[in-house]
């Protein structure tokens, strides 16, 4: 049992690293201060993430209990982070492109939480990886809401918008 969840948490520790590096990459490759912000503030949301997991890892790692504490977040509020209002136009294009590989990433990420959190026998890692799905779902959230709202923007400017 110890090994499967061992394996689990690996595997979470991975994709949030990946999601850390992309947010990062992406502060770094933009100019528009807000989307800046954005990306910032996601990167160190998936940091977070990875000392969350690492903590749980290192715990049941070294636990012969499965009964572990973690003072977790039960709710996640929206993180508020970007408004597209103050969105540079010039940055459209970049901005379009890398929320839309971030509603992907986060899609997946709360699919492996809910299904990391039915495989997991331990009370607290369930609890962790639930608290951790519904993180991603509020970032999916928002960039599904944000997405269509600059897609459409992105449309219009383009001459391409049909109506």
């Amino acid at each position: 049992m110890k090994d499967q969840e061992l394996k689990i948490i690996q595997t979470a520790i991975i994709n949030e690293l990946e999601g850390y590096e992309f947010y990062k990459m992406a502060h770094e490759k933009t100019t528009d201060p807000s989307v800046k912000e954005a990306f910032s503030t996601l990167a160190e949301e998936e940091r977070k993430h990875i000392e969350w997991l690492k903590e749980l890892f290192e715990k049941v790692r070294d636990s012969d209990e499965d009964v572990i504490k973690l003072s977790m977040m039960d709710n996640p509020p929206s993180p508020n982070i970007f408004k597209w209002e103050n969105l540079d136009r010039t940055s459209a294009s970049l901005a379009v492109s890398v929320f839309g590989i971030g509603i992907q990433m986060e899609r997946m990420s709360v699919e492996f939480y809910e299904n990391a959190a039915k495989r997991s026998e331990i009370t607290a890692a369930r609890s962790l990886f639930g608290t951790l799905a519904k993180w991603e779902q509020v970032h999916l959230d928002m960039f599904s809401k944000e997405y269509d709202k600059l897609q459409n923007t992105w449309w219009e400017d383009q001459g391409f918008a049909p109506f």
